[in-house]
Parts: C-alpha cells; sequence; structure tokens
C-alpha cells in the first residue's frame, strides 16, 4: 500500500492496523531489564501500604514514584 493511501485511511479514521506488520514493531528505550535492589523491610512495607491504598503492585507504583523523580531531575538540569 503506498504511504498516500495508508495516510488518506488514518485521516479518515479508518482501522489501519491490518495495513501494517505488527511482528516487527518496537519501543525504543521502553524494552524492559530486570534489576535487583535491595530495600529495608520498613520500605517494603511502607510500599505495600501504598499499593494496596492505591489499587496498585508494589512494582508499579516504584516505576511510577522513581519516573516522576527522573523527570524532575531532568527539568531541573534543563
Amino acid at each position: 500500500m503506498k504511504a498516500e493511501t495508508f495516510d488518506r485511511k488514518f485521516d479518515l479514521g479508518e482501522d489501519v492496523t491490518a495495513d501494517r506488520d505488527l511482528a516487527r514493531v518496537s519501543r525504543p528505550r521502553l524494552q524492559q531489564k530486570r534489576v535487583n535492589v535491595d530495600f529495608p523491610s520498613w520500605m517494603i512495607d511502607a510500599l505495600d501500604k501504598e499499593a494496596r491504598r492505591l489499587g496498585v503492585t508494589r512494582q508499579s507504583i516504584i516505576k511510577v514514584w522513581l519516573s516522576e523523580r527522573l523527570e524532575q531531575a531532568a527539568a531541573r538540569h534543563s
């Protein structure tokens, strides 16, 4: 399919997912890497309490909080 045809379908709100090879899609800089971090037990307890309050997992709250802190640091240094 030519780019013009694809663009027209997209602009008209038509579903274009069937026209793409999603098996080769990548998300640069969003690939996952596993890390091990040791936390004191009081911190795990506090994380679990907050995660339960928010209805999310411990891992989710750690990711969100770290992301927020990194964004703040980046904003201060730019």
